[in-house]
């Protein structure tokens, strides 16, 4: 793709916080993607948008987004309980579409698109930025390369710290219906980065636990009760036969972070730091065989890294790089690992590993 050619965007949720942090600076930054219109709830909004971030066009609604010829592709940048029927607008239109993970606020919904975007024949991606990390990326290769060997066991945690004050516009995340939380979010991300890694679950055990029932909103002066699990704790086998051990939680003090490691017949390798997004400066790599005396940084290649230096930092580096892969397979027809029909079988592993909280017993895994 030339910088000539570059993929017009149209950005939902310009008024938001993850997309003017992250799709705006992205959009912009890449030479294979235009902002080229933002939208909003409201007219006045989108107007102040495209001032601010200098965009030729602006819309109150997404279908008068869809009805511009000119918008190419739509990304979706907005609370999860929209995403179901923003994506099925802009695929009716004939838009491809970017929406950020979770796809639905459940797996039918999430089923629904993916079916609507192969029935229309339209490019997808969902917003599991890790994928396009360059350290996750080298991670994979060297997996696939045979660094540690045969994989016999992956053991992850993310540590996160929480709140329990917080202001009545960001309480809305306490309802488990609405799709957005510890374990869809927090925990799906980086479990699905590891998986990109390492391979999927066959079978798993889990427990999936609200551990603080209660949030204080700070504005209202009230409790409110939260139904969303803040602890996910997963045992299971993955493809290759290795066993994984994963924990995330969000406390309300002094989380210890992220670290992936994963140990095989010939090595060890692992990742420290960078579990959340916008993290990748963050994220180191350590590796070593028999008969070395400790492990050793593994600086990521250049190769993994697709975009411009300016971008290289914050939650615009990961989204900028997912970016670049979607334009390129919309482009070019390349493969897209990332679309909707990934999204779906993420859903229906947090499905199994939630049947294996509730029930007690070990699941079978079927993507």
């Amino acid at each position: 793709m030339t910088q000539s050619d570059p993929l017009r965007v149209g950005l939902i949720g310009a008024g938001g916080r993850w997309g003017p942090g992250a799709h705006v600076p992205a959009l912009k930054g890449v030479s294979e993607t235009e902002l080229y219109a933002v939208c909003t709830a409201h007219a006045a909004t989108a107007r102040a948008a495209t001032d601010k971030f200098g965009v030729a066009r602006a819309y109150g609604s997404d279908k008068a987004l869809n009805g511009d010829p000119r918008v190419e592709a739509v990304a979706m940048a907005v609370r999860v309980p929209a995403h179901y029927e923003l994506c099925k607008n802009a695929l009716e239109a004939g838009k491809h579409v970017f929406c950020e993970w979770p796809l639905g606020a459940n797996t039918k919904e999430a089923e629904e698109l993916a079916a609507l975007a192969r029935r229309k024949n339209l490019r997808t991606m969902v917003g599991l930025q890790r994928r396009a990390s360059p350290a996750y990326l080298y991670m994979r290769e060297l997996i696939q390369e045979g660094y540690v060997g045969q994989v016999l066991a992956v053991n992850m945690t993310l540590m996160n710290s929480g709140v329990l004050t917080r202001t009545s516009d960001r309480t809305w995340q306490r309802d488990v219906t609405l799709g957005a939380n510890t374990l869809t979010i927090t925990f799906a991300h980086v479990f699905d980065a590891m998986c990109m890694v390492v391979g999927d679950l066959t079978e798993v055990s889990a427990l999936v636990a609200t551990q603080v029932p209660q949030w204080f909103e700070s504005d209202t002066k009230k409790y409110v009760d939260v139904t969303s699990p803040d602890n996910i704790m997963v045992q299971g086998r993955l493809e290759n036969g290795a066993v994984v051990n994963a924990y995330c939680g969000v406390h309300p003090y002094h989380g210890s972070g992220h670290r992936l490691e994963i140990y095989g017949r010939e090595g060890t390798l692992s990742m420290i730091g960078g579990g959340e997004g916008g993290q990748e400066l963050r994220r180191k790599l350590l590796g070593g065989h028999k008969d070395d005396k400790a492990l050793e940084e593994l600086p990521v290649p250049e190769r993994f890294k697709w975009v411009p230096e300016a971008l290289r930092s914050g939650p615009a580096y990961d989204v900028g790089q997912m970016w670049v892969k979607f334009a390129q397979a919309i482009r070019t027809g390349a493969n897209n690992e990332d679309d909707f029909d990934h999204a779906v079988r993420r859903h229906r592993m947090l499905d199994a590993i939630l049947r294996a909280s509730q029930t007690g017993q070990r699941q079978k895994v079927v993507l």
